[in-house]
């Protein structure tokens, strides 16, 4: 009886976040069809690139599991995405010239101001987050009542959207995509137990792996995130009173936060797993 309760509740859970999706799919083929907001067509090609590609994993890699399937997919997105970034920030300190790199950083800049390919390469990821809630939905690949893999997806896509709606504060969300060089190490791992190669006593690479897994995490996660939370506080009164910007951007910041917090239990847990693999299943078999 629970356990069909619990399966009922799954059922809605899905309904209501394909109910959301096929709203702001509506939304962003309405913006661009019939507002004739040509530049929001990559949020489509992003769609397409990914969908694809998870038709073409499983022939290539002949493996058909969807959860191995889906997690290949996102990374690379998140290879991608990190390099777009890094690729972003570095053509623009090159335009700046390296004299005025700090101008990159103020609130005008973050806010009114968009780098170049920044736009695009947000619309290209927005893309990805629809197609991986969509991927998840249709294979059952969450659980729970309130799954925070989908309400992640759901608050980026709403984030996101409105700020390429409106064009402001892309800057400001290219920086929160430098956690996607942590998310690089994170699906790589997932990747790696999955072929079959979990142990880690004397394994050089599962080593390295980990040591680059955490130092991404608390730099390209942890510490960017902080930063970006600070200069949004720091810079509260700059932004229009009355504008829905600075609320959302806030939300949305603390919402990563607490995610993040989550995530290193998360990691923490899977390290001593690894590290004590003999541990873990005597713990399991008691």
């Amino acid at each position: 009886m629970a356990m069909g309760s619990g399966f009922n509740q799954e059922t809605k859970t899905g309904a209501f976040f394909m109910a959301t999706l096929l709203i702001w799919v509506f939304s962003v083929l309405w913006e661009i069809l019939i507002n004739k907001r040509k530049e929001l067509f990559p949020i489509v090609l992003g769609f397409i690139f990914y969908q694809s590609t998870n038709w073409v994993i499983p022939k290539l890699l002949r493996n058909r599991d969807p959860l191995f399937v889906n997690t290949c997919v996102s990374l690379l997105h998140s290879s991608t995405t990190s390099a777009s970034v890094l690729f972003i920030l570095v053509n623009q300190s090159i335009i700046s010239n390296g004299v005025n790199v700090n101008q990159m950083f103020e609130h005008s800049q973050l806010v009114e101001h968009t780098w170049p390919w920044a736009f695009t390469a947000l619309c290209f990821s927005c893309g990805y987050f629809a197609y991986d809630q969509l991927d998840m939905l249709l294979n059952r690949l969450y659980s729970g009542w309130i799954p925070s893999i989908l309400l992640h997806h759901f608050l980026l896509l709403i984030c996101f959207t409105l700020a390429l709606y409106r064009n402001v504060t892309i800057n400001y969300l290219i920086l929160t995509l430098i956690c996607e060089l942590h998310s690089v190490f994170l699906h790589l791992r997932k990747v790696r137990r999955m072929v079959g190669f979990r142990d880690c006593n004397g394994s050089i690479f599962v080593k390295a792996e980990w040591v680059l897994n955490w130092t991404s995490f608390v730099l390209a996660r942890v510490v960017s995130h902080i930063l970006i939370t600070v200069k949004l506080i720091r810079d509260a009164s700059k932004f229009d009173k009355g504008g829905v910007e600075f609320p959302l951007a806030l939300f949305g910041m603390a919402g990563m936060n607490l995610l993040n917090t989550f995530l290193g239990i998360d990691l923490f847990k899977a390290y001593r797993r690894e590290m004590n693999p003999q541990r873990s299943r005597q713990n399991h078999h008691d």
